[in-house]
């Protein structure tokens, strides 16, 4: 058998001695935008954050709590760029990169952009595949299924966090389709579970195999990090629009607060990307979904839209759209692991 899994350690070791400027200016003080963290606000002041964050939680220790979420709507003072030596670049240890075949020609090279991620391990799971496609809809003449879409957007995701320092496990794989930019994409059956197991037809069998993947791996890792994430695509009428959603179990803080953090970040950006149209995604619990009841990592369970509906299809069939849901889910994936360190 073999074993796909996506872990990825980075490490840079060295010295650095900064300081930070005594006298402020203008320029040195900037407002934390929503979501944004000491990674994100320095690096959108084109500061580097391996030299610069630690001068800049000196600077503004007053103002952080325990993790690296900024306060939106508050200022803070940036790093002196001239007063903080840049390290000589043959001492550091330039982030790697990752290759791996499951994402496909295009997308295989996974840039490491840093080890926000380092010590956090993400089951994935895409929902149905193999002989069940899921939930299905019609769009301009093509059937779009579940599974293929859902599959894409979970792939595009398991490489964000790895550019992250994540150990990742794609639970469904399909050796065949890598991350794809097509607006329709294939309905094929060559799904198979890491392990490279062949998915039954059953229902329930189907499940439990996914389940037993997910639980083996936990007790491998005892003692780490752990979270899951499932991703699939809700069937209803044609005429009802619906924002992504979510699901965690009623016993689970862990799951819970992973839910609502990626809920948080997809409400701010409808906010920013889509001004005066409200978002109406909702956090709950169901706990009797299968996969939610029988494994053992803390899961946020995900719901993307209706495939029936055109709206809700038209966040499927484009792959930008389809990059940008795995970056949200990524930003909350972030935000708390951050806040549980």
């Amino acid at each position: 058998m073999r074993f796909w899994v996506f872990s990825v350690v980075c490490s840079s070791i060295f010295i650095i001695t900064c300081h930070v400027a005594h006298a402020q200016n203008d320029d040195n003080i900037v407002v934390a935008q929503e979501w944004e963290g000491i990674y994100e606000i320095l690096e959108r002041n084109e500061l580097e954050p391996k030299v610069h964050k630690k001068p800049f939680i000196e600077a503004n220790k007053q103002k952080l709590g325990g993790d690296t979420l900024l306060i939106a709507g508050t200022t803070y003072l940036l790093p002196d760029r001239i007063l903080t030596p840049i390290p000589d670049k043959k001492t550091i240890e330039k982030p790697s990169s990752y290759v791996n075949p499951l994402f496909g020609k295009k997308y295989e090279k996974v840039p490491i952009i840093d080890n926000r991620l380092d010590g956090a391990v993400y089951y994935l799971v895409s929902g149905h595949g193999g002989p069940d496609p899921g939930a299905m809809g019609t769009y301009g003449g093509h059937t779009l299924s579940e599974d293929e879409y859902a599959y894409d957007v979970t792939l595009r995701l398991a490489r964000n966090l790895i550019s992250h320092g994540a150990t990742v496990y794609m639970i469904i794989q399909d050796k065949k389709d890598g991350i794809r930019d097509d607006r329709i994409l294939k309905i094929d059956r060559t799904e198979t579970t890491l392990s490279n197991q062949t998915l039954p037809l059953n229902q329930k069998a189907r499940l439990k195999q996914r389940a037993d993947e997910v639980n083996k791996l936990y007790h491998q890792h005892k003692g780490a990090y752990q979270r899951l994430i499932a991703i699939h695509i809700d069937s209803r009428s044609k005429g009802q629009n619906i924002d992504v959603f979510f699901y965690h179990h009623q016993n689970s803080t862990g799951g819970e607060k992973l839910a609502r953090e990626i809920h948080d970040v997809f409400k701010s950006k409808y906010g920013r990307h889509q001004p005066g149209r409200e978002y109406h995604g909702s956090v709950s619990s169901r706990s009797g979904l299968y996969m939610i009841k029988n494994t053992l990592p803390p899961i946020a369970y995900i719901e993307l839209g209706n495939i029936r509906n055109y709206r809700d299809q038209l966040r499927l069939v484009i792959s930008d759209n389809r990059q940008a849901l795995a970056n949200w889910i990524e930003l909350g994936v972030i935000n708390d692991y951050g806040k549980s360190k």
